[in-house]
């Protein structure tokens, strides 16, 4: 099995390039700024995109958004903003939205710390609080459980695989770009809709970390889309979500009723 390091640094999510449209009341094209707390006192920030016309009778597919390193911090700001930019918004535009009305959670993991540790991306608090969020959102609205999506990239990719290999069951599909995970846990997606992305050129997280674990998932019986971009260092997230058949491709998946 191939391990590479994850060098950690501000090209982990790429750099500030694209500002937002702020619509009122601590809102940014539609995410508003929300911090959960738990029970246990706990506390991280989140945005949220509810459908407009939000009908309480209906059930909705939710996107669970990891952000890259450059997205950390208190501010509830730089995990849709920046480098995270094309992977909030692919989701929320008036033409997805129309043919594909959907929650997008995005919570925001502090300075300093990771989604997953590094060399095997296991999950760490923050991306168990991050699950905290999601349950949260879930009580308070009317969720399709079958069609959770989780989405990520860069330490947010790690983390991405962390989620499915972790808890298989919760998530219909994964998009993981520019991410990795544990080869020896690859036997528990065989029944999870996987397209990972990755750029061959990339030299934080070396694209050995996607074709190792995809090799290991088609070997336990899985059968993940990959797309590998030769001409792409770290940033193959804006042409990852930029792919004209993501959309469709994401909204199709459901949970396998028989998972254990």
């Amino acid at each position: 099995m191939l391990h590479s390091l994850l060098i950690i640094s501000v090209t982990l999510s790429g750099l500030l390039r694209v500002s937002s449209a702020h619509d009122g009341a601590g809102s940014v094209d539609g995410f508003t700024a929300r911090v959960f707390r738990n029970k246990h006192g706990e506390s991280m920030p989140y945005r949220l995109f509810v459908p407009a016309n939000y009908d309480a009778k209906k059930k909705y597919p939710l996107i669970l958004w990891l952000h890259g390193g450059g997205g950390r911090g208190t501010d509830n700001l730089k995990q849709i903003s920046g480098g995270n930019t094309s992977g909030t918004r692919v989701w929320v535009s008036a033409a997805a939205q129309q043919k594909h009305p959907a929650f997008v959670v995005a919570p925001q993991c502090p300075e300093d710390q990771m989604w997953t540790t590094i060399s095997d991306a296991r999950s760490t608090r923050q991306l168990n609080l991050a699950l905290e969020v999601l349950a949260a959102v879930e009580k308070e609205f009317n969720i399709d459980v079958t069609r959770r999506y989780v989405v990520g990239q860069s330490m947010g990719g790690l983390g991405s695989w962390s989620l499915i290999t972790e808890h298989a069951e919760m998530f219909a599909a994964a998009i993981p770009v520019c991410g990795g995970g544990s080869e020896s846990l690859a036997p528990r997606l065989t029944k999870t809709a996987i397209w990972a992305f990755h750029g061959a050129k990339d030299e934080a997280i070396s694209v050995d970390r996607s074709r190792s674990m995809i090799a290991a998932v088609r070997k336990a019986g899985g059968n993940p889309r990959y797309t590998e971009y030769e001409d792409l260092g770290h940033n193959s997230w804006d042409r990852a979500f930029a792919e004209p058949e993501l959309l469709d491709w994401v909204f199709a998946q459901r949970s396998v009723a028989n998972f254990k």
